[in-house]
């Protein structure tokens, strides 16, 4: 058997870099499944894994997933009880978000960042596009407020724009040695941020719609490239929303960090910040010491496990 790691994903085959430097197309040996989740790829960029040739075709097969460090997973759809494993074994997850053309929702940004507090992979927001910010003095003030806001809480921010190239060393610096997963939703930039941080990559890019201010899908699947200075990105499909899954109500507030170390203040231990006598995060929240955008998407959180409790199976 011969070890090596997934380096990218097209649904059907995977690409394994083995240890001694080959690249091999590999598909799927046995069923693998994560903590019983059903997903609909159980290998994921960044994996590592064993494979073995077939005695009857010689066709490499992944027959082994070595234990992850950790990874990022979503909801696979709305509607779907089944999981998707975004990327594995990660240094961080570098979330890509845009205040204009288009803007970003808060609870998109705080739902992917409570996903990385639960599996354990430290997040780092991108915000791009900060060129097309710089004439308006509502959207610098915009800037400044979602800025402070992460910032308070203790996430990294960078500014950047990949047009002009504001931000790009500090974020060559930040990324540099290490594996980064890059997300976000279409529209954002992503492919062409990474096409400047990787000269020659030339991921093709696409322009946003003028109709819905979204952007179309440019990545159709996820692919690890090596950066010229050492480390690793993750590029991945852009995604439109961030449901999660593998929740229990009362952890939600562990991964929201302003939320859980106000929490020790409840008069409750089981406190779920709803509705109790003594909630101190009620209270932090009346006060404006809790950003009322981040416990609306901590509450959504919670809503999404009310529904998924009581909904029919499949």
């Amino acid at each position: 058997m011969t070890d090596g790691t997934v380096i990218r994903n097209t649904g059907s085959l995977y690409v394994v870099v083995t240890d001694d430097n080959r690249e091999i197309n590999c598909k799927i040996k046995g069923n693998f499944r994560l903590k019983g989740l059903r997903t609909t790829n159980p290998v994921a960029v960044g994996d590592r894994v064993g494979i073995s040739d077939s005695d009857s075709d010689s066709t490499a097969y992944i027959s082994v997933i070595h234990p992850r460090k950790n990874y990022i997973i979503r909801r696979a759809s709305n509607l779907s009880k089944e999981a998707h494993i975004i990327a594995a074994n990660l240094s961080q997850a570098c979330l890509i978000i845009t205040l204009a053309q288009p803007a970003t929702a808060t609870t998109f940004i705080d739902r992917f960042l409570a996903t990385a507090e639960a599996y354990r992979v430290p997040a780092v927001i991108i915000i791009n596009k900060v060129d097309i910010l710089t004439d308006n003095e509502e959207d610098m003030q915009l800037l400044e407020a979602v800025t402070y806001l992460y910032e308070s809480i203790g996430y990294k921010v960078i500014h950047t724009s990949a047009r002009t190239g504001k931000g790009l060393d500090e974020l060559r610096a930040t990324i540099n040695g290490k594996t980064t997963l890059m997300s976000g939703n279409s529209g954002v930039g992503k492919s062409s941020l990474i096409n400047r941080l990787i000269p020659g990559l030339d991921l093709r890019t696409a322009a946003i719609s003028t109709t819905h201010q979204t952007g179309m899908h440019t990545t159709t699947f996820s692919e690890m490239f090596s950066l010229p200075g050492g480390g690793y990105i993750i590029d991945t499909p852009g995604v439109k929303g961030f449901g999660i899954i593998d929740f229990d109500r009362y952890e939600v507030a562990h991964f929201f960090p302003e939320i859980f170390k106000t929490s020790a203040d409840c008069r409750y231990g089981n406190c779920t910040h709803t509705h109790e006598p003594g909630c101190a995060v009620l209270e932090a929240v009346a006060d404006n010491h809790i950003a009322a955008s981040r416990y609306a998407s901590y509450m959504s959180i919670l809503e999404d496990i009310y529904h998924e409790k009581y909904r029919k199976g499949y």
